[in-house]
């Protein structure tokens, strides 16, 4: 760098597109207060994320201008005309943000600056041009303030469409527990009255007691009967209720396929006419088939009991409302929860695979914003696949960084708006259909929360979002 004390006339500066409407006591300002300083050939004339400091304007010479985009300097202008500027571009705005550099800018060649401290260019916008500063100023936070709206009531549907599913999915085992538990009660009635006519006076202790032996027996065969084929059930249940007619046993048809679906056949059902005799065999079986019929309605309402245990489970390791905001978490945790939650949304046609390395150690994260970042590149993948295709989420390891990808089979990213993804508002889905935040906010979730990097690679019939996040926590984190 080499800094002089050279200043350009009123005249000069004039020249310089930036101030061709100045009136000359503003341009005898200007030329007071700013400076000229050369760049070398290659060198950084300012760094993305410094403290902005001072507004440059070239003068001379080639520049390039360029933004930190995925781990890569990403070159997004050069330009060698005069008057072109950049640097502490919102000092206008004070202390009401972060007053850093938004690019870096590199001098090409040998270089020449009108260089303006920062505080100097703020106070000549906001003195020369009120209402254009107040203007600037209304656009810039009304569109931050659009941005985080728009970004809450992304969250809110998102949760909303979610928990619409959850609701569904609970309904099911809870509808399947109440019917379950209905139909219980009155086998247990049904057993209670044919133990009564049994136990009757008809038969003694000894025979009563071997006829409970005999309903242990089955509830334990009923525990690991095999699975049979319809063809096969068909047949033994045929074969069972020819067996029940021929011993008076009314109605045989009805009974027949709870007792072969137990594992119990004709010899069976022989021992137990051996003990309670042809006068009590229809109540005695009858007995046997209430018995059946209350385990496997108990095994119903456990069932049931599980998934809903299950669900609301994986809805609090979803919302992590009872749970540190920052915490050390195991990520198939999180893609787990996030897919229950998603169980409603997912296609019959969509199959959905798990590459998991389990042997990843926990890390530490904003769980609940994770689960956010999962849920905007599930949703994307679903959307971009239709009623049909194959999700994937993949977990992995890239040196010192976890790697969570979500993959689909969609018609992959056109080439055209691909570097625009992550823009905020930007969005391929319809009017109404979304708020192009989903992925801006997972940017912002991922690099700028932890300080990892999201990534996509995409060709017709594959699209992969590559989320990579660190083993361990930056200094500041809590």
């Amino acid at each position: 760098m080499s800094d002089t004390d050279e200043r350009l006339t009123p005249d000069q500066l004039r020249e310089l597109f930036l101030f061709a409407a100045l009136d000359p006591e503003q341009l005898d300002w200007l030329a007071e207060h700013g400076r000229v300083e050369q760049r070398a050939g290659g060198t950084v004339v300012y760094a993305e994320g410094e403290p902005a400091s001072c507004f440059f304007t070239l003068l001379s010479g080639t520049v390039s201008m360029s933004r930190r985009v995925h781990g890569d300097d990403l070159e997004v202008n050069r330009t060698d005309q005069r008057g072109v500027y950049g640097g502490a571009t919102q000092a206008y705005l004070g202390g009401q943000v972060d007053q850093v550099y938004l690019n870096t800018l590199r001098a090409i060649t040998d270089a020449e600056f009108l260089v303006l401290p920062a505080e100097t260019f703020a106070h000549a916008v906001r003195t020369w041009f009120p209402m254009a500063m107040h203007l600037l100023e209304g656009l810039f936070f009304g569109m931050r303030d659009t941005q985080t709206i728009i970004g809450e009531r992304e969250r809110l549907l998102a949760l909303g469409s979610l928990s619409a599913g959850l609701t569904h999915e609970l309904n099911n085992p809870a509808g399947a527990a109440v019917r379950a538990t209905s139909a219980l009660r009155d086998r247990v009635a049904g057993m209670r009255h044919k133990l009564a006519m049994i136990a009757d006076g008809r038969l003694d202790g000894r025979r009563l007691h071997t006829l409970v032996e005999l309903q242990e027996e089955a509830v334990k065969r009923a525990a690991r009967a095999p699975q049979l084929s319809p063809m096969a059930a068909s047949d033994a249940e045929d074969e069972l209720a020819d067996w029940l007619d021929e011993h008076q046993v009314t109605a045989g048809w009805d009974l027949a396929p709870t007792l072969v679906a137990a594992g119990l056949d004709t010899g069976w059902l022989e021992q137990v006419r051996e003990v309670v005799g042809p006068q009590d065999m229809e109540s005695a079986v009858r007995w046997l088939s209430y018995t059946l019929d209350t385990e496997q309605l108990m095994a119903e309402i456990d069932d049931a009991v599980t998934r809903i245990s299950t669900l609301v489970g994986a809805a609090k390791q979803y919302s992590q409302l009872d749970r540190a905001p920052h915490q050390v978490v195991d990520v198939h945790d999180l893609l787990d929860a996030t897919l229950v939650m998603f169980k409603a949304k997912i296609p019959p046609g969509v199959r959905v695979v798990r590459e998991y390395d389990r042997d990843l150690p926990p890390i530490p994260a904003y769980a609940a914003e994770l689960n956010q970042v999962w849920t905007n590149l599930i949703d994307n993948a679903l959307s971009a696949m239709g009623a049909d295709g194959v999700l994937t989420l993949r977990t992995g390891r890239a040196g010192d960084l976890l790697t969570v990808e979500v993959a689909d089979t969609g018609p992959g990213i056109p080439e055209a708006v691909r570097p625009r993804i992550f823009e905020p508002f930007f969005t391929t889905k319809g009017v109404g259909e979304g708020t192009g935040l989903g992925l801006d906010i997972s940017y912002r979730i991922v690099v700028n929360k932890h300080h990892g990097d999201i990534r996509v690679d995409t060709v017709p019939g594959s699209t992969v979002f590559r989320v990579l996040l660190p083993f361990t926590a930056p200094a500041h984190a809590g």
